[in-house]
């Protein structure tokens, strides 16, 4: 555990990136918006990917990623890394294996991303003085999941089906994260399924782990509470696509047991294997070249051509 510790704090640095200049990519082109204005998050910039095939001719599907800073360019990062978004879709784009899509990076606020990406309706179900752990040391303040998420689906969506050919309906927009940026990814398909068809929750970062407590108290406290959300409020069997994946090394060797506890409530609910996957991957880490190595494999699965 004293190994993991050390790396779980590392990782929060990774989102502490300054970097500002417009992402130097491989394919495609990016349209940076600086401080997006919103009367529910604090304002951030939003970049937004446009596949080379871009024309007002057409309608394009549309993903929502978290962690927007991260996504495109590795020279922009503190950790040099990324998620190679624009050279993975515009491969699989090209391959005919994913419907045309635009990209919509979402960058995070470091200070606020606990905040944003903590599921907010499980606040009041965990006791104290579990609660009050949380809310002090790592979200810093009341959750702001709910408004995030009003955020997504009132001001930037609507921003984005008005000024890009969009296919707007929930069976052509998706969400997706990793991290925190997953398990804030499965709370958006809970509370609105009528506007998202999926969600990819790579590295679903439990909450049990979203701080430094970790034990079977917090699997009691509050990893159980945010599956008994699941349990009362994932949408309909079959009706969206969920993606659940998972590696072994680093932070990710923590997940396997918790994952497995949400694959139960997935089966008792009834998913098939069309709608719901999970993927094990030995060996992985936690870290955007690992969720680039398998980033084709969600994006398959939700946005199939």
């Amino acid at each position: 555990m004293k190994k993991i510790l050390p790396f779980f704090l590392h990782i929060l640095l990774i989102f502490s990136t300054k970097a500002q200049k417009t992402p130097n990519i491989g394919a495609g082109r990016i349209i940076r918006i600086e401080n997006f204005k919103s009367k529910y998050v604090t304002p951030r910039n939003i970049d937004i990917w446009l596949p080379d095939n871009y024309t007002i001719k057409k309608r394009y599907s549309v993903l929502y990623m978290h962690d927007g800073q991260m996504l495109f360019d590795s020279t922009n990062n503190w950790n040099k890394q990324e998620w190679g978004v624009d050279e993975t879709i515009s491969k699989l784009i090209k391959e005919k294996k994913i419907k045309d899509c635009i990209v919509v990076g979402i960058w995070n606020i470091p200070t606020e991303r606990f905040a944003d990406y903590f599921p907010e309706k499980i606040i009041k179900h965990i006791p104290e003085p579990t609660r009050t752990e949380i809310l002090t040391k790592q979200l810093r303040k009341e959750s702001s999941a709910d408004k995030y998420l009003q955020f997504i689906v009132s001001e930037l969506k609507p921003y984005v089906d008005k000024n890009y050919t969009t296919k707007s309906d929930a069976k052509y927009t998706y969400i997706m994260g990793s991290s925190m940026g997953g398990l804030i990814s499965a709370y958006a398909l809970c509370e609105y399924p009528t506007i998202f068809g999926g969600a990819a929750c790579l590295s679903t970062h439990s909450p049990l782990v979203a701080f430094e407590l970790i034990n079977d108290k917090i699997d009691k406290d509050v990893a159980s509470k945010f599956r008994d959300y699941l349990s009362l409020h994932l949408p309909k069997a079959n009706t969206k696509k969920i993606y659940f994946d998972y590696g072994t090394a680093t932070l990710d060797s923590l997940y396997e047991p918790y994952q497995k506890k949400i694959d139960a409530i997935m089966k008792a609910r009834g998913f098939d294997k069309k709608h719901w996957i999970t993927l094990k991957f030995q060996g992985e880490n936690h870290s955007e070249k690992s969720w680039q190595k398998r980033l084709n494999i969600p994006l398959e699965f939700l946005i199939k051509e």
